[in-house]
């Protein structure tokens, strides 16, 4: 048996008062959860059962579709164990589903703990030999690209993360790290593996590319511009947003501009135009989703920190939700509040589709069917 049916078979009988939002404009008044799964109808109970009543907005666990899980602070891998705690932290901020987008060690066997966020894993960052933060990733050559790729995916849960730009110190700055052949290679590799397959990118020159190569979702995209949002847009691709790392884009250009001007003068200039690219993507029908960056450079437990950067780009507070809870889990086909789904939710005191804010509220975080929080 399982963690997860252990603590299916051993949860409380949960009477959620409700409104139970389903969803930017669905919502029902109220449900159950019994042997740790949702009801939207009351279910035959054991005679005698304690049930625990819970007052409050219900809606389901938030996601970080850009966390990292087993690397330290200021870099290097964690033990399994201090990536447990990390999670931890995550968890108890109200994310109850992560999308590890590359660890330095294998973190799989978290997957296996029912009182963590499920966790949905890229496995290993793969980046060009000597572009990207040292020891964070498999560096490679484009000749070895396609087959990493494809090791990438069968570690993974159905992802993989390309770093597809960084500073080029050559040049001085930002530069695409591959070839359009490459970045077509790669997606082919990761597509015929029955992965999909998503890129870190800063750069406005990056963008076309891995457009044109077919990838499937964006990292950070600080290098958005008014024809690329066109086409992210018509092709229904999302973007992680991690505005609280881009704000840190002051700090990268602090530490390189002596050696770097030009790198540090474009980061300054992506840093500041942050809001208007991310406002400007939303009106334009790009899917946002909320993720962090959390691990190495940022701590964790930081989602409430990402939401109100969000609010300060000019989105409601029920488009805020759409980024931080429903979309998330449609993207990567994770359940959310149905009848019969796993019941991973939060409870707070007021509707937040009004404030967001009241998200750091929580009067309960229930995972499994079990109130951990």
């Amino acid at each position: 048996m399982s963690t997860t049916d252990v603590a299916e078979t051993t949860a409380p009988i949960l009477h959620l008062r409700g409104p139970i939002l389903l969803g930017a404009e669905e919502e029902q008044g109220g449900a159950w959860v019994v042997g740790g799964r949702i009801h939207h109808e009351k279910p035959e109970l054991p005679a005698g059962a304690e049930i625990r009543e819970m007052d409050g907005f219900v809606i389901p666990g938030l996601a970080d579709l850009h966390c990292h899980l087993g690397i330290a602070d200021g870099g290097g891998g964690t033990t399994l164990a201090e990536a447990r705690e990390q999670a931890l932290v995550d968890r108890d901020s109200g994310v109850l589903l992560i999308r590890d987008a590359g660890s330095i060690i294998d973190n799989s066997p978290l997957q296996q703990q029912g009182d963590l966020p499920r966790l949905i894993r890229c496995g290993r960052h793969l980046a060009r030999t000597r572009r990207y933060l040292i020891g964070y990733a498999d560096e490679l050559e484009p000749e070895d690209l396609p087959a990493a790729v494809t090791r990438e995916a069968g570690r993974g849960d159905g992802w993989v993360k390309l770093v597809g730009d960084w500073i080029d110190r050559g040049v001085g700055d930002l530069t695409p790290c591959w070839e359009a052949q490459d970045f077509v290679a790669a997606a082919d590799a990761a597509h015929a593996a029955g992965a999909r397959i998503t890129t870190h990118t800063f750069d406005e020159e990056t963008l076309p590319l891995v457009l044109d190569a077919g990838f499937d979702c964006l990292e950070h995209a600080t290098g958005l511009t008014d024809e690329t949002i066109r086409r992210v847009a018509a092709a229904g691709i999302p973007v992680v947003t991690t505005l609280v790392n881009v704000d840190e884009f002051e700090t990268y250009a602090s530490q390189g501009e002596k050696k770097f001007p030009a790198y540090a003068a474009h980061m300054r200039r992506l840093r500041a135009g942050r809001y208007d690219r991310t406002r400007d993507a939303h009106d334009a029908g790009v899917p946002l989703l909320a993720g962090t960056d959390s691990g190495g450079v940022l701590g964790h437990g930081i989602i409430h920190d990402e939401l109100d950067e969000l609010d300060a780009a000019g989105l409601s507070a029920t488009e805020i939700l759409e980024a931080a809870a429903w979309a998330p889990r449609r993207f990567l086909g994770a359940p959310g509040l149905e009848d019969g789904a796993p019941a991973d939710l939060i409870v707070v005191p007021a509707d937040p589709r009004e404030d967001h804010r009241i998200l750091r509220e929580r009067s309960h975080v229930v995972l499994g069917g079990r109130v951990v929080a």
